[in-house]
């Protein structure tokens, strides 16, 4: 009897595209990015922005589903990247300012 395994979902296949997109965004040289408690702790001395902040003064769609997150240092400064699914379906990567 034939197996047939189940489709993954929508969602599913677009933040293992987007995982997959985001470990490429480094250039040749290796990228140094903060853990959760490293950015926890950058946000609370004030050294970035919150997460919340930086997508408002994006002009991010507060409806936008967000897939990951990443604070690395990017040319020496901070920058957050983003993988987002919007409300129409889209995936996208955005690299935000962090400061």
């Amino acid at each position: 009897m034939k197996t047939i395994a189940p489709k993954p979902s929508a969602a599913a296949a677009i933040a293992l595209a987007l995982a997959l997109a985001l470990a490429g965004t480094g250039s040749s040289q290796a990228q140094a990015c903060l853990d959760r408690r490293q950015i926890q702790e950058a946000v609370t001395s004030g050294q970035i922005m919150s997460l919340d902040a930086v997508l408002a003064s994006a002009g991010v769609d507060s409806k936008a589903e967000v897939l990951n997150v990443q604070v690395c240092d990017q040319g020496g400064r901070l920058v957050y990247i983003i993988g987002v699914l919007t409300p129409d379906g889209q995936a996208q990567n955005l690299v935000l300012n962090a400061q």
